[in-house]
């Protein structure tokens, strides 16, 4: 049975990082001394629960989370410092510090390193999360002791609902786009304007207009789509935006 370790410290380790090109460490003190944080710790980079859902949303969730009072959010997974560089490279991860723990002096000593020798893993971390205010566990949420992966509580939503539950979360919103496309720029500039962020594919670098047709039914960009709703182009966002 894990331990929920609400009310106490956070574990005082060193993380060796490679930051800049340069070798060095950050400590317990300088990533929580005064700060609210936010931790998560997963299995691993570049498993696909963690690199599908886990960080990409806590990334995503960050203004909203600093919009409630969160300093930093830190990711934690017993990998070395060049798998977390490159895993936050792939994923084009903006808002989270990765945290190496390749030792794994961190999760042991939050009492969450398990054994994945089955899977080829050796010793990894639990999945959990937790609201850290200057080094003390104010809330953790464990995930259920049962084989496999599970991953039902400490996942970004729900963190930022247990810190306010009005928080409102961004939208997801992507638009397929061209570079010549005069109404593509206005549609980016009204989202800007809304201050609302956007993932683009671009037609003809990651995408084709077979992928455009084969989504929408149409070659025509933009296209624009919010929250799993298909909103249409330009003109179709001025009015969703009105």
């Amino acid at each position: 049975m894990f331990e929920d370790k609400t009310g106490q410290n956070v574990p005082q380790v060193d993380f060796p990082v490679r930051h800049n090109f340069e070798w060095a460490k950050w400590t317990t003190d300088e990533l929580f001394a005064n700060k609210t944080v936010v931790v998560f710790s997963l299995p691993g980079a570049f498993t696909p629960t963690c690199s599908s859902s886990h960080l990409p949303r806590y990334d995503q969730l960050a203004p909203a989370f600093k919009e409630n009072g969160v300093d930093e959010i830190y990711c934690v997974s017993v990998n070395d410092t060049f798998v977390m560089n490159a895993w936050a490279d792939d994923l084009n991860v903006k808002n989270v510090k990765l945290l190496p723990d390749g030792n794994g002096d961190f999760t042991d000593g939050m009492g969450l390193l398990v054994d994945k020798a089955a899977l080829g893993f050796g010793k990894r971390s639990w999945r959990y999360s937790m609201l850290v205010k200057n080094g003390v566990i104010e809330k953790m949420f464990i995930e259920e002791e049962k084989p496999g992966d599970p991953f039902g509580v400490s996942d970004a939503d729900t963190m930022l609902n247990y810190i306010n539950a009005d928080a409102k979360a961004p939208p997801s919103i992507t638009i397929l786009s061209k570079t010549s496309c005069p109404f593509c720029k206005k549609s980016k500039e009204m989202l800007d304007a809304k201050g609302l962020s956007y993932e683009e594919i671009i037609i003809g670098e990651d995408a084709t207009h077979i992928s455009t047709r084969a989504i929408t039914g149409s070659a025509g960009v933009p296209q624009i789509f919010i929250d799993g709703k298909h909103i249409g182009g330009s003109s179709d966002l001025e009015e969703y935006l009105k």
